[in-house]
């Protein structure tokens, strides 16, 4: 015979199985209630009392409450929490020390206590901080939400605070990396061929410190070119495995945000001994290959050297004297250097001739500009200058595309693995749909054209002499991620068979590895070292995500600062659509690079009429269409959000 505690428990169990549940994740409002959004695309309303134990982004299981036609859930139990290690802000209120979640969701000031490392009395209000939690009031025995606040960031109103905090988001380190002033060139068994009369050259901004290419051109008679392409050597000094190796493994990738650069290898090493500093003689690999007027790639042969740069030029010298030969008037500068003209027109030729080829060949996509930040010493903006890509970057960009084609291919024939670039042109998920769009849109498309490299340039082709930007932005949902992977595959973003950098060893670790892979061919190794672990790749490929989204935070941080004026004085701007969703658009600023959001109230007085097919890229108002992705239209900024680092628009 059951007791009463064991008949309790067995009916209270019966009750539970019975009530309706669903599991979902937690969005809030900024009105105090919420709403608890299921997998399979339902919505909850979650009432103001019930979202006071939940954080926006939790995973819970909620029971479901039915009153007449209403459906509202309360969170029973919490699956995963959405905020774990996150930035905040420090808050004190009566003696009582809290921090407030910097997300434009969460505006609850939680309860804090300190690290053991940290005094709280030196906590000030406002300080940014790195924390985590502790309790959450849905996990058994916890009664509220606590927080350990583990590391000081930035006090409030430190200049720095974009950067500090940027990086702190993301896990990214503050500072570059430490090392000791000694760095003997390595014994490697390698024998480097004495190329320091050979008249280099680098092409780079005015203000880069890290020079790794250098380039050597001259045509030939058959209206061939050869180029001889020289990449700094860090491997040369950093032996596989010790420490600074492991630390530049670690961090994957120098992180280049607007006025400042947090580098992969040590800064003596990355501005000073690899860099390729004119008339300072640097170990090399050096890539000769010959290019055909037709721009096809000819013969090719890697090697160790010793080179000399003899001349530091700029794009925009490059560029200026270029332009100014096709238009037929005098360059206002030349080239100096020994064989420096010859070598500029002779690159200007075979870049014509590349990309004449890879235009028919290959996949060629439309120049962007890039938006420089003119900072001051304590990270004011005072400009945000747009700078074209010209011929001069072009120029620089084909050499080591050819270069880095060379490698993939010497990497498959003789290694077999690498650190490969691979981009999938359709995401295999995703064939199915893009084919019924393509469709819709009266192009004839096979699923097997997606997965041939061959098939796929003839498509893109037809579609870009569409010259319709929405077909296009349509498409891009459709396409696959660039991944990092060992062993050789196409990239269907370039229409190449192969690719493979190397070009960029002082800044790139996965540079390194496929460095040291060449310098196996070139002593003859009998074995060559096992593809790196999947894990490898994988780091690699998420910290390249990781950086480009501290890039990116960086610079909408500093937009939202240098564009609060523009809200004062309702400057206009054009902006190109690059996304619909259901609660409005979001458009690129072309004049200076920033994203804005134009809610949907903003579209028309009347929100009934407006009409969002998110899935499709498009809006009517009024049942008649008026906005597409691809579009562009005139908006007027009138609101910059520091605290969420954000900008609002609405049509001009």
């Amino acid at each position: 015979m059951l007791s009463n505690n064991s008949q309790l428990a067995q009916l209270k169990q019966q009750i539970r199985e019975k009530t309706p549940r669903v599991t979902g994740v937690i969005k809030a409002t900024d009105k105090g209630y919420g709403f608890l959004e299921t997998d399979d695309g339902q919505s909850f309303f979650v009432p103001p009392p019930a979202m006071k134990q939940v954080l926006h982004g939790d995973r819970v299981e909620a029971v479901l409450n039915e009153e007449k036609e209403r459906k509202s859930v309360e969170p029973e139990s919490l699956i995963e929490a959405g905020l774990n290690r996150f930035i905040g802000r420090v808050k004190k209120r009566d003696g009582r020390l809290s921090v407030v979640p910097d997300h434009p969701s969460i505006n609850t000031a939680l309860r804090a206590r300190t690290h053991r490392s940290i005094e709280e009395s030196t906590l000030n209000e406002g300080d940014w901080i790195v924390a985590h939690l502790l309790r959450h009031p849905l996990r058994e025995n916890d009664r509220g939400f606590f927080v350990q606040i583990d590391e000081v960031i930035a006090t409030g109103d430190h200049p720095s605070v974009p950067w500090r905090v940027t990086l702190a988001r993301h896990a990214l380190e503050q500072a570059s990396p430490e090392a000791g002033d000694s760095w003997p060139l390595r014994e490697e068994g390698l024998e480097r061929t004495d190329l320091t009369d050979v008249p280099f050259f680098t092409i780079d901004n005015a203000t880069t410190t890290d020079m790794d290419d250098a380039l050597s051109v001259e045509a030939l008679s058959d209206g061939r070119f050869r180029m001889k392409v020289a990449i700094a050597d860090p491997t040369a000094y950093v032996e596989q495995g010790d420490a600074v190796d492991q630390e530049a493994r670690q961090r994957a990738f120098t992180v280049y945000l607007p006025g400042q650069n947090v580098t992969m290898l040590p800064e003596p090493l990355a501005d000073d001994l690899c860099s390729l500093k004119q008339d300072e003689d640097r170990p090399a690999l050096v890539c000769t290959l010959e290019v055909g007027a037709d721009g096809v790639i000819g013969d090719y042969h890697f090697e160790a050297a010793t080179v000399r740069s003899k001349a530091r030029l700029n794009y925009e010298q490059v560029s200026d004297y270029i332009e100014a030969l096709d238009a037929g008037t005098t360059p206002s500068w030349t080239p100096d250097f020994d064989q420096g003209e010859a070598q500029i027109k002779a690159l200007a030729g075979l870049t014509q001739a590349r990309q004449t080829w890879r235009q028919q060949h290959a996949l060629v996509f439309a120049d962007r500009p890039d938006y420089v930040f003119r900072l001051d010493e304590t990270g004011n903006v005072l400009d945000i200058v747009t700078e074209e890509r010209r011929i001069g970057h072009r120029m620089v960009e084909e050499a080591m595309i050819a270069a880095n084609v060379c490698c993939a291919n010497l990497l498959s024939e003789h290694v077999g693995h690498g650190i490969f670039n691979v981009h999938q042109g359709i995401a295999t998920e995703k064939a199915e749909q893009a084919q019924a769009f393509l469709a819709s849109q009266s192009v004839e498309a096979t699923q097997e054209q997606f997965n041939d490299i061959a098939a796929w340039r003839a498509l893109r082709h037809t579609l870009d002499e569409r010259q319709d930007a929405w077909l296009d932005a349509r498409l891009r949902r459709f396409q696959g991620y660039s991944v990092m992977q060992t062993a050789p595959g196409p990239h269907f973003g370039m229409g190449l068979p192969a690719y493979a950098t190397w070009t960029s060893p002082i800044r790139k670790y996965g540079d390194m590895i496929n460095h040291r892979l060449i310098k196996q061919v070139l002593r003859g190794d009998a074995e060559h070292d096992k593809a790196v672990d999947v894990t490898v790749t994988d780091h690699l490929s998420e910290r390249r995500r990781l950086n480009r989204m501290a890039e990116r935070d960086v610079k909408d941080w500093l937009y939202v600062r240098h564009l609060a004026n523009a809200v004062t004085n309702e400057t206009p701007f054009e902006g190109e659509i690059v996304d619909i969703r259901r609660g409005g658009l979001r458009v690129r600023l072309p004049a200076n690079g920033a994203s804005a959001f134009v809610p949907a109230s903003m579209l028309h007085t009347d929100r009934d009429a407006v009409a969002i097919d998110d899935k499709e890229g498009l809006i009517n108002i009024g049942g008649e269409l008026r906005y597409r992705l691809g579009d562009t239209l005139s908006v007027v900024l009138i609101e910059a959000r520091e605290e969420t680092r954000s900008l609002v628009a609405r049509p001009a």
